[in-house]
């Protein structure tokens, strides 16, 4: 992954298995995002599901500095981060499950959504009157998640994402609110309705 500072980026990672068995897991995970990869970008949305992630992001000036290691010297700190978390996260599953080998089968990616137009934004009747950027449709689609995966009835049912913190029933401490709003082009004050806007499917493939 490569990032540039202040450039939006959509990261993700899908396991070919089960990641998350528990709370406590999900909780493990997202300490560890809190204490490594927040000080390294600004975290606009996130979600955990059975088996991946996805998290919207603007990358940071200190998140994009070269870190010195022998063996990768020219891996950025914020690339490192999210090895680092991967690694010690698998780590403690393998322990935790007696098992052996990687967990996350495929590499963390990085799509940067910035100065990327729509095609269509959203489609029938919950059409937005304008046309959002490609990190609305990423905000919106990181919630939406947990319910197209048939996981959660709504978005609110899903713990572990960021909607809870922007519909005002969680104060979450992971998402830089006020940088997201800024960037976002939602009504904040109608976001519960304004989050069931629908994303074409093909628009959705342009996110990663």
């Amino acid at each position: 992954m490569h990032f540039e500072p202040d450039a939006v980026y959509h990261v993700y990672n899908r396991s070919n298995e089960q990641v998350f068995f528990s709370r406590e897991n999900y909780l493990y995970f997202l300490k560890k995002v809190q204490l490594q990869i927040k000080p390294a970008c600004n975290i606009l949305s996130w979600v955990l599901m059975p088996n991946h992630f996805h998290f919207l992001i603007q990358a940071t000036p200190d998140g994009c500095r070269t870190d010195t290691e022998s063996h990768l010297p020219h891996i950025q700190l914020l690339s490192k981060q999210f090895g680092n978390i991967l690694s010690s996260y698998t780590q403690a599953i393998n322990k935790e499950r007696n098992r052996r080998g990687k967990l996350f089968s495929h590499n963390t990616k990085a799509k940067n959504l910035n100065d990327i137009a729509f095609e269509e934004a959203l489609s029938g009747s919950n059409r937005l009157a304008h046309r959002p950027d490609y990190t609305t449709a990423c905000f919106l689609y990181i919630h939406q998640n947990p319910v197209i995966a048939g996981i959660a009835n709504s978005l609110s049912d899903w713990e572990f994402s960021s909607f809870r913190d922007y519909a005002g029933s969680r104060k979450g401490k992971l998402v830089s609110k006020e940088i997201a709003k800024e960037m976002i082009e939602l009504d904040f004050e109608n976001f519960k309705q304004q989050s069931q806007f629908l994303i074409e499917e093909e628009l959705l493939k342009k996110l990663f």
